[in-house]
C-alpha cells in the first residue's frame, strides 16, 4: 500500500482558491435530503479549504471536518472562526479515522479516496462503513478509467492506480480509477441509492474536460 501524500493546498490561491471555496452543485441536494430525513451528524471528508464544512454547519448540522493537509484544515477553522461557527477539525489519514463505530449520519467525500492504491481505497472504505451509523448515507466519488489521468505514461502502482506526474498541487499523488464491474466490487456490503459515471467540464477557451469520475450516494443497511 502506498503512503498517503496530502494535496498541496498552499499553492492553491486567488480564482483557483475561489473556485475551491464555492461547494459542489450536488452538496445542495445532499444538504435538503438529509435535513429532510432529520440527520445531524455530519462529516466532511477531505474538507480541503472548508467549503462544504462551512456550507453545512450554517444549515445546522453538527460538523466534523478531517484533511489530511494541515494547511487545508487550519484554512477551514480560519473560516469557520470568521462565521462564527463550531465544527470539529482533525488532521489525520483516512486509512485510519480517528472516530468511533456508529458515529455519523451523513458524510461528503468528494474527490478524496481517489488518492490511494487499490488496497489502500478498500481500507478507508472499511473505515466510513465502520463510522457510519445504521441508516447513514454517504456521497463520494472515485476516479473512472475513462479518465484523462488513467491513459498518461504516469508510474504505475497497480492495474487501478497511477503516481500522478504534472505540476500542480496534486504532483506526487496516487490516483486510483474504477470500472463498473470494480464499483459493484467495492460496494457490493451495501443500499446503492444513485451510481452516476459523470465527465465534468470548465469553459477555457471552449468546453474543456476536468475528467471523469463515478458519484457514489450509498445507505449502510
Amino acid at each position: 500500500m502506498v503512503d498517503s501524500k496530502a494535496w498541496e493546498w498552499e499553492m492553491v490561491s486567488g480564482d483557483a482558491a475561489a473556485y475551491w471555496q464555492e461547494p459542489a452543485a450536488e452538496s445542495y441536494y445532499l444538504m435538503d435530503r438529509w435535513k429532510w430525513q432529520r440527520k445531524k451528524d455530519f462529516l466532511d471528508l477531505g474538507c480541503g479549504l472548508g467549503r462544504h464544512t462551512i456550507l453545512f454547519s450554517r444549515a445546522g448540522f453538527a460538523v466534523w471536518a478531517f484533511d489530511l493537509s494541515g494547511y487545508a484544515v487550519a484554512k477551514t477553522q480560519e473560516w469557520a472562526a470568521v462565521e462564527k461557527l463550531d465544527v470539529v477539525c482533525s488532521v489525520g489519514d483516512m486509512l485510519e479515522l480517528p472516530y468511533g463505530a456508529d458515529s455519523f449520519d451523513c458524510i461528503l467525500c468528494r474527490n478524496v479516496i481517489s488518492h490511494a492504491d487499490t488496497q489502500g481505497v478498500k481500507r478507508i472504505l472499511a473505515e466510513i462503513f465502520q463510522i457510519m451509523k445504521a441508516g447513514a448515507e454517504c456521497y463520494l466519488t472515485l476516479g473512472s478509467k475513462n479518465a484523462w489521468g488513467f491513459q498518461q505514461p504516469w508510474p504505475v502502482v497497480d492495474e487501478n492506480t497511477k503516481i500522478r506526474l504534472e505540476n500542480g498541487p496534486e504532483n506526487g499523488i496516487p490516483h486510483f480509477y474504477a470500472d463498473r464491474e470494480l464499483i459493484e466490487t467495492l460496494f457490493e456490503d451495501v443500499e446503492l441509492l444513485s451510481v452516476q459515471h459523470i465527465e465534468d467540464f470548465i469553459r477555457d477557451r471552449g468546453l474543456r474536460s476536468l475528467g471523469w469520475h463515478w458519484h457514489i450516494l450509498f445507505r449502510k443497511p
